[in-house]
């Protein structure tokens, strides 16, 4: 497949481009009206064929034009527009948006999961950074009701748990922050090893909170990904293959229940680099609910630090040149935001 000639990676470029607008199959006809190419029918037909030989295109129905394969999807994506770049106005528009939420987290998720769904027009997903060790950074206690507290843990990297602690004892508000302030002066940027690692003197509420916010840190080390952010499904919903497909809207189902999420976001993006762009096609024989559709997918943050991922999916039959751009300039602006917050390093 590596070896196509000129003309023929020029067909399979305009079939694949015709298609992803349209989402109907191409003839020869359509490709010598529609981009007025100095060649015969006969000959865009000959190519056609050759192409459909190599398993780049197929024809759907025998009567009809041809329609790319998940190989030659592959093929457009790796040679034609894995290496662009999003246009410069573009950027500079995205960018200018995240000024305004440059040290508020879950603004960040906000802003780009909506941000990547009306740039690529399907489905966007993002996860916020998640510490691959969770670090202390602040807590809150609450008082509630009766025994029951609030506790409110802020990790290194912006992450909050939230629990609601029943405590053996009652605890006034007073007690509560005392015990708070006290704690966040123990453990401010150690993890929970390195807590536990460090005993200290603690009067029982204090040892009772510790117990369990550890607890809480630990789990948070065990999570492949941190809180996971949905946008744009009515955009896919809204494409012919999914309004048309119950397999289809099965898929999108799935992504709503998020575990297919969490497994595709481990299973691609967990030992990834920051800032390379994954592109899943027709589930690449790995996940068979995605045989209908191509993600997007890429990690952001800082190795070793913190770390999320974002991406987007849709239909096989999506717009990779506009979408691969994207989402590699996210992870890009992501990762600086990041950095910029959790190292105090200058904004890129």
């Amino acid at each position: 497949m590596d070896e196509l000639t000129e003309r023929q990676k020029l067909i399979l470029t305009l079939v694949v481009r015709d298609y992803i607008e349209t989402a109907q199959p191409v003839g020869s006809r359509r490709i010598l009206e529609r981009f007025n190419l100095d060649i015969s029918s006969a000959t865009v037909r000959n190519e056609m064929m050759a192409l459909s030989e190599a398993g780049l295109l197929r024809q759907p129905h025998s009567s009809a034009g041809r329609i790319p394969t998940e190989d030659g999807y592959r093929y457009f994506v790796t040679h034609f527009v894995y290496q662009t770049d999003l246009p410069e106005p573009t950027r500079h528009t995205i960018t200018h948006q995240f000024y305004q939420a440059r040290q508020d987290v879950e603004q960040w998720m906000h802003l780009a999961v909506s941000i990547l769904a009306n740039h690529s027009h399907a489905a966007s997903l993002i996860t916020a950074p998640h510490a691959e060790r969770a670090s202390y950074k602040h807590l809150e206690l609450i008082s509630t009701q009766g025994r029951q507290v609030l506790m409110v843990l802020v990790l290194v990297g912006g992450e909050v748990l939230q629990q609601i602690l029943t405590l053996a004892e009652p605890a006034s508000q007073e007690q509560l922050s005392s015990a708070a302030d006290r704690l966040n002066q123990i453990c401010i940027g150690r993890t929970a090893e390195e807590i536990l690692k460090s005993p200290t003197q603690m009067n029982n509420l204090e040892q009772d909170i510790l117990t369990l916010l550890l607890g809480d840190m630990t789990s948070g080390d065990q999570r492949a990904s941190g809180q996971m952010y949905l946008d744009g499904l009515t955009n896919v919903l809204s494409e012919p293959e999914f309004v048309e497909s119950t397999d289809a809207r099965r898929t999108l189902r799935r992504f709503e229940e998020r575990s297919l999420l969490q497994d595709l976001l481990a299973r691609t993006t967990g030992s990834g680099a920051v800032g390379i762009v994954q592109v899943l096609i027709g589930g690449e024989g790995e996940f068979e609910e995605l045989k209908q559709c191509s993600v997007v997918l890429a990690r952001y943050g800082i190795p070793g630090i913190a770390t999320g991922a974002l991406g987007v999916f849709g239909p096989m039959r999506m717009s990779y040149a506009r979408n691969i751009p994207t989402v590699r300039f996210m992870a890009d602006l992501l990762s600086g935001l990041v950095s910029e917050t959790m190292l105090g390093d200058e904004p890129r």
